[in-house]
């Protein structure tokens, strides 16, 4: 069973001579599912490595599983201009990555999982059909995200975000981490460990730091309600025009997503179904075969 995956990279536009995007493949090119997995606003590809290694070991040699560090973040380059941390260049850049995939091998099936910014950028590539795709998202996973996200959350993200520190060892990272994160509810010293270990990257004096970007924090920053508000609106007009069959996944206690929200997400458009995980927040890290075997069932049903 493939126990590591092949770190590969494309090459993505923006205003300043382009970047390159980061991105891990489990699978080989020839597999014609692919599943592309996408990441919450300060992590990285890697955390969707448990959930890789099920698909993989599930469907063997027919499934590609790519995970994108989004620019700023992990090992993709950062923008030159951090005013362009922001929806239209993440989306921008996976359909490069999309572009990429489907000239690497043959494309059959695409499907998406993301967590929380993952999933609103899942969200606008599904939902936006006049996007050129190299083919329609056939079925879509949502992990604690939806058109409305709660303001208190923005700001209890807010209050870290840009903050990446620095830490004399990867066990002081990961205390930081689960303080920051706790959220992501109960798990093992040695899951907080896997959490936390591409999460951080060596500093050029000694010790470590987050592994992104701290000016990803400038235009999260000067959000406003107003502009909140706004941008909800667009985004549940999107949200009402997705074809691919949805899983909206929630964390019983996460402030991010409401059920309210997510009820009526369960009314409109794709008409998600619903899977709540009992004793988390935001965001269900998919690590234990309790929550990545709901998903595996959706995926490959």
């Amino acid at each position: 069973m493939q126990t590591e995956p092949q770190l590969r990279t494309v090459r993505c536009a923006d205003a300043d001579g382009g970047h390159d995007t980061a991105y891990w493949q489990w699978g080989p090119n020839s597999a014609p599912h692919v599943v592309v997995c996408v990441h919450g606003l300060t992590r990285t590809g890697r955390d969707f490595d448990a959930l890789a290694q099920a698909l993989v070991a599930r469907v063997g040699a027919g499934v590609r599983v790519i995970c994108p560090d989004v620019v700023g973040r992990g090992q993709s380059d950062w923008l030159k201009n951090p005013e362009g941390y922001g929806f239209p260049q993440y989306v921008g850049d996976m359909l490069a990555l999309l572009q990429q995939l489907a000239q690497d091998g043959p494309m059959a099936q695409l499907d998406w999982v993301g967590t929380s910014m993952g999933g609103l950028i899942g969200m606008l590539v599904a939902g936006s059909p006049q996007l050129p795709l190299p083919m329609p998202i056939r079925r879509l996973v949502l992990n604690d995200v939806g058109p409305t996200i709660e303001w208190s959350s923005l700001a209890r993200i807010g209050s870290y975000l840009g903050k990446t520190g620095m830490f004399n060892s990867l066990d002081e990272a990961t205390g930081y981490l689960k303080t920051i994160q706790a959220g992501f509810g109960q798990h093992t010293d040695a899951q907080w460990r896997a959490l936390s270990t591409h999460m951080v990257r060596p500093l050029p004096e000694g010790g470590l730091t987050l592994h992104y970007d701290p000016d990803i924090a400038l235009p999260f920053k000067r959000n406003t309600p107003e502009q909140a508000q706004a941008a909800e609106a667009a985004i549940w007009q999107v949200y009402e025009a997705i074809t691919a069959q949805t899983l909206l996944i929630r964390g019983a206690q996460s402030d991010l997503l409401s059920p309210a929200t997510a009820q009526r997400m369960g009314e409109v458009g794709p008409k998600a179904r619903l899977q709540v995980f009992e004793n988390v927040g935001h965001a269900p890290t998919l690590l234990t075969p309790e929550q990545t075997t709901p998903v595996l069932n959706f995926l490959l049903e």
